[in-house]
């Protein structure tokens, strides 16, 4: 990013909180309804995360008879899409819907709650936060910023992304510009490519005009939806950059606590509801939209040489470690994640990965 660009999206981003702070007053209570907003990190109504986002607004007001009504702003009506996470802690919104790997350059643990890479599966992920002591460490980490935050959504096994050329080996990658967030940016600048994070919304104008060369967001469905394959041809699995990358809703606490202890209890079950929800959806609909993808708009959907493989996960051990090193809160965050993971290699063989390892057509 040149220098006027840096200054663009500082005024932008400036100009958005301006906006946010006289657009959002305290949270209003009408005829006893609660009325809170929700601000997203993703466009308006996206296919997936989006729409994700509007379900778990309605849902709030479903189950809780009315009494609690959410109003949803997508990235860029009130503040830009990485200015969320502020926009919650101080206040100026009460809730939000994330990716908590946006958040790493506040805190790296944030990463472990999303996806990391070379993690954990989307069921693996779920059974460490609900069961492997991972939400209480989440709880822990967020309250330093006046938030708590829960699981709400996850969209699968992710592409590693899409590429104009073909990736033969390592060396396709050095100097690539490629879209992609959290620490497996770190991964890939450390395999050669140059990364830049993009919210959704700016991934495939940047595409388009050359400003990155390849691109990584989500699985077929959303990539179908953004266009990608109108640019590039080629796109490689499997995400072991991001093998789940879970969403999560995020509440000012203060707001939060204010609540009585039944509406407390329709925003956690909302976000659980569709952290299920969202998983089941794009498990369906990633394999109807690779069909159209490949049949309908010849895209190459290929597998990652074995040597990218290998040296990903290599540096993704590096990588992973050391955000867990930045601190107590950093280092147990990583210990409880890194020996649910060392369980889950364990079982694996003899469980899903063996199942499907063995599955014939």
């Amino acid at each position: 990013m040149n220098d006027a660009q840096k200054g663009r999206r500082a005024f932008l981003a400036g100009a958005g909180a301006g906006a946010a702070a006289a657009a959002f007053p305290a949270p209003a209570i009408a005829q006893g309804r609660v009325q809170w907003r929700m601000l997203t990190t993703w466009p308006k109504n996206f296919p997936g995360v989006g729409t994700a986002a509007q379900r778990i607004a309605d849902r709030i007001g479903a189950l809780s008879d009315g009494r609690m009504e959410v109003k949803l702003f997508a990235a860029g009506e009130f503040v830009p899409a990485f200015e969320m996470f502020d926009a919650v802690r101080e206040g100026k919104a009460d809730m939000g819907h994330d990716a908590p790997y946006y958040w790493i350059a506040k805190q790296k643990a944030c990463a472990f709650f999303c996806s990391v890479p070379g993690g954990l599966t989307p069921w693996e992920h779920m059974g460490w936060v609900n069961y492997g002591g991972g939400q209480a460490l989440w709880d822990e980490l967020y309250a330093e910023f006046g938030l708590r935050a829960w699981l709400a959504g996850n969209a699968g096994m992710q592409m590693v992304g899409w590429f104009r050329n073909p990736i033969a080996s390592l060396a396709d990658l050095q100097g690539l510009k490629i879209r992609m967030a959290g620490l497996q940016s770190e991964v890939l600048s450390r395999l050669g490519a140059t990364t830049v994070n993009l919210p959704g919304g700016e991934v495939m104008p940047a595409l388009q005009s050359g400003v990155i060369d390849a691109a990584e967001w989500g699985g077929p469905w959303m990539d179908l939806a953004h266009g990608f394959h109108k640019i590039a041809s080629y796109c490689y699995g499997p995400g072991v950059h991001e093998p789940g990358a879970s969403l999560s809703l995020v509440v000012n606490r203060e707001r939060y606590d204010a609540l009585p202890e039944s509406l407390q209890r329709v925003v956690q079950a909302a976000a659980e509801v569709e952290n299920s929800r969202l998983l089941s959806e794009f498990t369906a609909k990633n394999a109807l939209a690779m069909e159209e993808l490949a049949n309908v708009y010849g895209v190459s959907f290929e597998r990652l040489p074995d040597d990218v493989l290998r040296r990903w996960f290599e540096v993704s051990e590096e990588v992973n470690a050391e955000a867990g090193s930045g601190g107590d809160i950093n280092r147990r965050i990583y210990e409880s994640w890194q020996t649910f993971r060392r369980r889950s290699l364990a079982i694996a063989p003899l469980s899903t990965l063996g199942f499907m390892q063995s599955r014939t057509v």
